[in-house]
């Protein structure tokens, strides 16, 4: 299928018929000086062709593709000289021509710095939102640059219309299953996940989410740069205009640990991950075009010319690289306990009342055991429990103390807290 990137709009044949039979254009690079810019070169031979059609006669078959197109008007042609070039400065994209690029790239930029807003609570949302428009648009520029049909239609082959009158184009869904579709698998993966997501948050107000979703939302920023470059070009990338995040504080490991728990993440949310994710093989969940996840290390240099370079990349196959997955797998084992380790954990804080019985009517009564709850699982034949259950349990025993204790009167302990001996 013939690439529409160099070739004439109809609208634009119309005004160059138009500047032919004007008069005030005397040579055809003159003409054709209206139609070039940086994201298209135009043969001067389409200026020939269709002047071959104004002139009459024996047309060549190059030329008779023009035939059809009407002649602009004076006005129409007027006010295109008068908004010429009515290009994008930063990206020579023509803002009629090239607009379902021009504004891909506009909501995508608009999505991330949705989510990078300091003072925002729905973060997630608007970028699942934004960024959806934006590869819509992305897909739709080229399927019509390459004349692919992506139109909604009638039994009979007529377009399907909006209540007034518009055809309807494809929406994310369709444009990703279309056979002629150029994303791979893994970033088609991505936006599933986001459209699924944006289907359970559409109708209600969920609670935190974000950083549930965030190395979703990452690799589909840099799913798009990478798509949007190959597609179009390296130029229309976005990678040099959205500059790196800034923070006023270190995150120390009381903050990490509040970061990492999702007990307050919804549980229609929850119980999506846990569908979606579950047929997932160990390559498919960690391509990182699927979810991008990097750690954080606090870094110390013995270059002191890149002592001021925020990001490091640690070169694959490196000592480096070996060390800190090794602390990433070892970190990544969530920390298990027994009922008995729980138990025995709340009798050291004063709660000696607090038996079996109590324990399985508590987790019966909020289905702690639903995998989709996140707070524990099952290891052979075994269930072990997570530390967010266990501060599910304390937080029980603390509001029915007097249940619970052995002197209902002697006040809850002010000292730390005694670490909790693993499994």
């Amino acid at each position: 299928m013939a690439k529409r990137g160099n070739r004439l709009e109809d609208w634009e044949v119309s005004l160059v018929k138009a500047m032919l039979l004007c008069g005030d254009f005397k040579k055809d690079q003159d003409i054709l000086a209206y139609f070039t810019r940086p994201s298209r070169s135009i043969n001067h031979a389409r200026i020939s062709e269709i002047k071959e059609v104004i002139k009459g006669g024996e047309l060549s078959v190059a030329a008779q593709k023009y035939v059809e197109q009407p002649i602009a008007s004076n006005g129409t042609l007027q006010r295109f000289l008068e908004t010429w070039p009515n290009i994008d400065p930063k990206t020579g994209l023509h803002l009629d021509s090239e607009e379902l690029l021009v504004k891909s790239r506009e909501a995508m930029m608009a999505a991330v710095q949705a989510f990078n807003n300091p003072t925002a609570y729905f973060k997630s949302e608007n970028f699942i939102v934004l960024a959806s428009i934006a590869w819509v648009y992305l897909l739709h520029h080229f399927y019509r640059n390459h004349d692919f049909d992506y139109v909604y239609r009638e039994e009979d082959g007529t377009p399907k219309l909006t209540k007034h009158g518009a055809e309807r184009h494809f929406d994310l869904t369709a444009c990703l299953a279309m056979t002629e579709c150029p994303l791979d698998e893994h970033t088609v993966r991505n936006l599933t996940y986001l459209l699924e997501i944006r289907h359970e948050i559409e109708h209600q107000c969920t609670s935190r989410i974000d950083d549930a979703v965030s190395a979703k939302l990452q690799a589909c920023c840099l799913n798009y740069n990478h798509w949007v470059a190959n597609l179009f070009g390296r130029q229309y990338a976005l990678d040099r205009e959205m500059s790196l995040a800034l923070q006023f504080s270190g995150i120390s490991m009381d903050q990490r640990k509040e970061l990492t728990r999702y007990d307050d993440l919804p549980g229609n949310i929850r119980a999506f991950n846990a569908e979606f994710e579950d047929g997932l093989s160990d390559e498919d969940y960690n391509d990182p075009r699927y979810a991008y996840r990097v750690a954080l290390v606090q870094k110390k240099v013995n270059n002191r010319n890149k002592a001021d370079e925020v990001v490091e990349i640690v070169k694959a196959g490196s000592d480096d690289e070996v060390e800190i997955n090794r602390i990433l797998i070892q970190d990544r084992e969530r920390q298990k306990y027994r009922w008995t380790e729980i138990r025995d954990y709340v009798h050291r804080l004063g709660f000696t009342r607090f038996q079996q019985h109590h324990h399985a009517q508590l987790w019966n009564d909020l289905d702690a055991k639903n995998p989709g709850k996140g707070y524990g699982v099952m290891v052979a034949t075994s269930w072990f429990w997570y530390d967010t259950w266990l501060e599910v349990v304390i937080e029980h025993c603390e509001e029915h103390a007097v249940d619970y204790r052995d002197d209902v009167a002697m006040e809850a302990p002010t000292a730390p807290r005694p670490a909790p001996q693993p499994a």
